[in-house]
């Protein structure tokens, strides 16, 4: 580890970051009109074996990247990774287990939708090696669901969760949206409560937002306005701390010491493998020059691809550096030393110092660590715009 202060305008060493592994699943059962992630709505049976071949061919393509750094976390996403069977999932993992070196204490998260998951479902993924659940619930209230679009509704979102805790997972994550259409405040709270009833260790909670390239972009519908979405947040925010959770990113509350691993490697600049069609990856090259790349992002495309299914690749510019590290690190509610800052993106403090002292000056930074204040979160975006 380099040994100058992080205000040394000699350049830092960088510092090989953790390793993470993201695995994307693309398909669901029904497209929901307001996701905007790479997931593509099935039209007869999935193809297991055959993706499974194409995962463990993709990975032959980016073990160097692994080359003596162990796997600290694994999350499976989508899509809808609960279509695949626990077969499935049992022989992949084998496979990964044979290929890298996971940590014996890593994280393996993977998303379930309610409505994808028949009796023993959840067994059979704890069985394979799954020791986290993330739960894709978005609410209690089956009129929400149903103008959602999502194929569940209130009564298969509880038979999920209770599922999951009688399968032994007691390390799992409840997701709720807010600010629905015609959601009010009360019913904002009243999703909370239930959710808490489960007694989660980590909830992601967070605003619907009109997406480009969604259903509900081109037709929107009506969302509560900015008082009533101010409301449900502050009411939320307020009980969720009474409940002794803590928000330690824009979205996302946990109880002490249950934070997800993987979100924190993200938002601390970490590194992450990627597999499957659509995924992104991160990587610190030896030259000290930071990757990101993704993978052909079609199904069938991705299925049939002979070689690198890498669609492309980009070095992040070292005047972008910057930008990049504080986007992920200001999400974080305790944000991050400055040390790390220079650990991870190899720079000197000195090369963002005077817009440092600027966003000190107008209150959006703490004093001597990377953290936005109050207002700063606040007005987050604005706060980055001060790093283009």
């Amino acid at each position: 580890m380099d040994s100058r202060e992080p205000g040394d305008s000699n350049q830092p060493k960088a510092v090989c970051p953790p390793l993470s592994l993201y695995i994307h699943i693309p398909w669901c059962v029904r497209k929901c009109p307001y996701c905007d992630f790479n997931s593509h709505a099935t039209t007869g049976a999935i193809p297991e074996s055959a993706y499974l071949d194409a995962l463990v061919e993709d990975l032959e393509q980016d073990l160097a990247f692994a080359t003596g750094r162990p796997i600290e976390t694994i999350f499976i996403g989508g899509g809808t990774p609960s279509l695949m069977s626990g077969d499935f999932y049992d022989r992949l993992i084998v496979h990964l287990r044979t290929k890298l070196n996971i940590a014996t204490d890593a994280e393996i998260t993977l998303e379930a939708n309610p409505g994808t998951l028949e009796t023993g479902r959840f067994e059979a993924f704890r069985k394979a090696g799954i020791n986290r659940l993330s739960i894709g619930v978005q609410s209690f209230n089956s009129g929400h669901l149903k103008a959602l679009g999502r194929i569940h509704d209130s009564e298969a979102a509880h038979r999920a969760i209770s599922a999951a805790r009688q399968a032994g997972f007691d390390n799992f994550n409840i997701d709720l949206m807010h600010g629905l259409p015609g959601q009010t405040p009360e019913q904002a709270l009243e999703d909370l409560r239930t959710a808490l009833d489960y007694q989660p260790p980590h909830l992601s909670w967070y605003q619907l937002t009109l997406e480009p390239n969604t259903e509900f972009y081109s037709r929107p519908p009506d969302l509560p306005d900015d008082d009533h979405l101010w409301d449900i947040y502050r009411q939320g925010s307020e009980f969720l701390h009474r409940q002794g959770f803590r928000d330690y990113e824009v979205s996302a509350w946990s109880r002490d010491g249950r934070a997800s691993r993987h979100n924190l490697n993200y938002w601390t600049f970490g590194d992450y493998l990627a597999l499957g069609a659509g995924a992104h990856g991160k990587i610190s090259l030896a030259d000290g020059s930071i990757r990101r790349y993704w993978k052909t992002r079609q199904p069938e495309a991705y299925l049939n691809r002979i070689g690198s299914r890498t669609a492309g690749t980009d070095i992040i510019a070292p005047e972008d550096l910057p930008l990049e590290f504080l986007m992920n690190a200001l999400r974080l509610t305790e944000g991050v030393s400055e040390r790390l800052f220079c650990e991870r993106t190899g720079l000197p403090l000195s090369s963002v110092g005077v817009k440092l002292k600027t966003a000190r000056d107008e209150k959006l930074l703490v004093k001597d660590r990377l953290q936005a204040t109050a207002l700063g979160q606040r007005y987050l975006n604005s706060l980055l715009e001060r790093f283009l």
